[in-house]
């Protein structure tokens, strides 16, 4: 079973793709490896972000490194908040002020679909970055719609469903979502 650093501070997406990979990867996280480092995303795309977040912890490590990027991105809005999404309302990681912002900038929108994604980049295995990408079509809500998941989730209604990823446990929204995917996709590219 290959192990892999997972590039991330943040443990909701810690504890998602181990959930995801269990059994059949083993990831560890920043500080199980040792390592103390936040990488600024200073970047325009998701696969820029990813390969900074992987290139650093591999440099520092020695160990391969799977780093991700992930973000919403809204029709309406242009693609916004996109990278942004962490910060879209200022404030790195306050969830409730970008559901917030997020909502206000869909007032009178008609069009009220967007996509998750994510974008996993793999340094260490190859002589050369392997980017991997998994993506979730669906709607924006006109409310903060169940408990569960984080960022987005409350507002996020994909393809297919009447529940917001904030109302699905956790293994059924990994069964469909963007981190999910290209988790998935990940571990059948090292099969």
């Amino acid at each position: 079973m290959p192990t892999l650093v997972f590039a991330t501070n943040n443990q909701h997406k810690i504890d998602e793709a181990q959930a995801i990979v269990q059994g059949k990867l083993h990831l560890i996280s920043l500080k199980e490896a040792g390592v103390e480092i936040d990488v600024e995303e200073t970047e325009t795309t998701f696969r820029g972000n990813a390969l900074l977040k992987a290139q650093a912890v591999w440099e520092l490590t020695g160990l391969p490194c799977v780093a991700d990027d992930s973000g919403l991105c809204v029709e309406a809005l242009g693609g916004e908040p996109g990278v942004y999404s962490s910060r879209y309302a200022g404030e790195a990681g306050n969830h409730n002020k970008n559901n917030e912002k997020l909502l206000n900038e869909m007032l009178e929108k008609a069009d009220r679909s967007a996509f998750f994604t994510t974008v996993l980049c793999l340094v260490g295995l190859e002589d050369t970055p392997i980017y991997i990408e998994g993506r979730v079509n669906g709607v924006i809500l006109t409310e903060i719609q169940g408990q569960d998941g984080f960022g987005y989730d409350p507002l996020f209604c994909p393809d297919g469903e009447n529940r917001s990823f904030a109302e699905m446990s956790a293994a059924e929204k990994n069964a469909m979502s963007h981190r999910g995917r290209a988790f998935q996709s990940l571990m059948d590219f090292l099969g």
